[in-house]
């Protein structure tokens, strides 16, 4: 019995102590739980007595602020942070960080840095002051002074998401690519869907002359509608350079179809793509690719002198073989010039030595008044040829021998090229009697 009366009395105190913490509990919230409204009249009642009553302009702030009225809470923090510098009851650090972040919300960017820095030297270490200052920088393009402030956000709360992304931008922006790649991939492992950050680390791969891993991020992005055609110039640059033409113009090709893409990027791969077309000796296609160009930049790059250099090539077949044939069939026009140039003699090839840069042909040429060993070079290049040529094309004829010798050009020969062979058993011919010669072949 005496056992059951205790348990009475215990049941009984611990209802009065859960009646009595309730009744507690309410009244310490009572405070808390007023209405945005009632908090501002509050507010502007203090203020009507004392327009700075820094207790006042606080709430008035707080609730602007947490209602993300960016302007109000701005015009509160503004005058705070003038009465602060008097009245050391006022928090200037939280007063420098609002009034920081209503700044730059409302892009007033050199109000957001001269506020949020005053913030920054009163609390260098909290994750607000080097994140929000950090992020004000980087929209001020300041990438250097951001960096370092998103990696002590990043110390200061190591689970903080979107950071990494930010600061793989700032050493991206800056040509850091090796720092940026660890960043951009954390920042992927966050948020997977993050196209950007997957383009920006492919291209800081790219940059960094790991072409081989940014390609496969490049091929998966072709298809997508923001960063396809970026993706696809990349894409052909890279296979271009690895001289992989028809996969070039595969991700042209792809990067034409995206009508929303950038002007400056349509362009580009229009050009890219041209150029593409002149290897596989598609002029048609090149040249209106070209007028193409024309018609929205008349002075994009060497469009007007391409678009010259291959109309011609287009009307003469053997000029377009000079240029821009395999090297079988320019070793067979090359013959063909020497026989139609001395087409009236007999010619007899002697020797053919294929170079990147040019290909000599040494001939013995036999007229009704003469006979010589001749040799001729032939260089495919439309644009100049200069003196160091000349003078070890003149040391090699003396090499194998030849009396004679011939540098045939598809471009120019400087100056100083010209002003060499005087005195010297050497012709140069210039593009303009290669093209009235090339004419003459069948």
């Amino acid at each position: 019995m005496s056992y059951l009366i205790a348990v009475v009395i215990v049941i009984a105190f611990l209802a009065l102590m859960t009646l009595f913490m309730g009744k507690k509990k309410g009244s310490g919230t009572k405070g808390k739980g007023k209405s945005r409204n009632q908090i501002i009249k509050d507010a502007k009642k203090r203020l009507a007595k004392n327009p700075h009553d820094p207790v006042g302009l606080s709430l008035l702030g707080d609730v602007y602020f947490k209602s993300q009225l960016w302007d109000k809470a701005y015009a509160v923090y503004s005058d705070l942070s003038k009465i602060g510098i008097k009245d050391s009851s006022v928090d200037l650090y939280k007063i420098f960080l609002c009034l920081g972040i209503c700044s730059l919300q409302m892009e007033k960017l050199p109000e957001a840095a001269q506020a949020l820095l005053s913030a920054y030297k009163l609390n260098s270490t909290a994750y607000e002051s080097n994140f929000y200052l950090g992020q004000t920088l980087f929209k001020l393009e300041n990438y250097d002074k951001a960096a370092p402030l998103f990696k002590k956000a990043v110390l200061a709360k190591p689970d903080s998401r979107g950071i990494y992304f930010l600061l793989g931008q700032c050493y991206y922006k800056t040509k850091k690519y090796r720092e940026s790649q660890p960043c951009f991939k954390k920042a992927i492992d966050e948020e997977p869907g993050n196209k950007e950050a997957l383009y920006d680390m492919a291209d800081s791969l790219f940059q960094d002359g790991r072409g081989d891993k940014a390609i496969k991020i490049f091929m998966h992005l072709r298809a997508d509608p923001v960063y396809g055609a970026r993706s696809c110039l990349q894409a052909g640059i890279f296979h271009s350079k690895i001289n992989d033409i028809n996969s070039a113009i595969q991700d042209y090709e792809i990067g034409l179809k995206h009508e929303d893409a950038p002007a400056d990027i349509k362009i580009e791969i229009e050009y890219n793509l041209a150029r593409c077309c002149f290897e596989r000796n598609q002029i048609p296609k090149g040249l209106m690719l070209l007028k193409s160009i024309r018609s929205k930049s008349q002075n994009y790059k060497d469009v007007n002198s391409l678009i010259q250099r291959y109309q011609e090539l287009s009307q003469n077949s053997n000029l377009q073989i000079y240029v821009s044939a395999n090297s079988s069939d320019f070793v067979t026009l090359c013959r063909k010039f020497i026989m139609t140039k001395y087409k009236n003699s007999t010619v007899k090839i002697q020797n053919i030595e294929v170079q990147s840069l040019y290909t000599d042909i040494l001939a013995e040429i036999f007229t009704s008044k003469w006979e010589d060993v001749v040799l001729f070079r032939f260089f495919r290049t439309t644009g100049s040829t200069g003196e160091i040529y000349i003078r070890e094309f003149h040391g090699h004829m003396g090499d194998v021998k030849a009396a004679r010798g011939f540098c045939i050009s598809a471009g120019l020969f400087t100056d100083e090229g010209k002003k060499y062979i005087e005195g010297r058993p050497i012709d140069l011919i210039e593009k303009n009697e290669l093209t009235k010669v090339l004419k003459q072949i069948t």
